[in-house]
């Protein structure tokens, strides 16, 4: 089997979003039939030999969107009230139920972080950027927010707090990839992490 392999992005695109990193496998021995799958962060496409490089471009961007679509159906509902069930089940699973939020939202209005909390009024409103990533990031994010209501800086007890979350460590690596192939300057964001 011989094999091609053309890699694409990260790059970013509107609202800071990144494009998936895509790996382009043609084949001699398939004939018609075009195929994706995620392999870690990277959509691996594997393609006839014979296609145009017209043809791949279509066809990388037909199987994006069916796997965007597929994934989607797997995804918790993302309105407001879900989001807010979706922090109380992380609150009591990682920080042993000692917080609990009163508004969980989503936001279109914050471009240089990902999460925010008011710990006076418990309330606490995600970037809608969050919606295209992972679903544990986006628990990152919550469980880094829902410890700011108990620990209002970023102290080492703060810290403790979210390491209780299992991929703390991986979600802050995802984030801070991000944010390193914008290019932007978010410094504010505790190097890399949620606000």
């Amino acid at each position: 089997m011989s094999a091609g392999r053309v890699g694409y992005g990260p790059w970013v695109t509107g609202a800071g979003r990144p494009k998936p990193r895509v790996e382009v496998r043609r084949s001699a021995r398939r004939r018609r039939t075009v195929s994706a799958y995620r392999d870690g962060d990277v959509t691996v496409v594997l393609l006839p030999a014979r296609m145009t490089r017209a043809e791949e471009r279509e066809w990388v961007a037909v199987m994006l969107d069916r796997l965007a679509a597929k994934e989607s159906r797997r995804q918790p509902p993302s309105g407001d009230s879900a989001l807010l069930a979706r922090a109380r089940r992380l609150a009591a699973a990682h920080l042993g139920g000692t917080v609990e939020p009163a508004s969980v939202r989503w936001v279109d209005n914050q471009n240089s972080r990902w999460g925010s909390c008011t710990p006076e009024d418990g309330s606490i409103r995600l970037s809608s950027r969050l919606r295209s990533l992972p679903s544990w990031v986006v628990d990152y994010v919550l469980v880094h927010e829902l410890a700011h209501l108990r620990e209002p800086g970023h102290d080492a007890a703060f810290w403790a707090l979210v390491a209780a979350y299992p991929r703390a460590e991986r979600a802050r690596g995802y984030l801070e990839g991000i944010v390193a192939g914008s290019g932007l300057d978010w410094s504010d964001l505790d190097g890399g992490a949620a606000g």
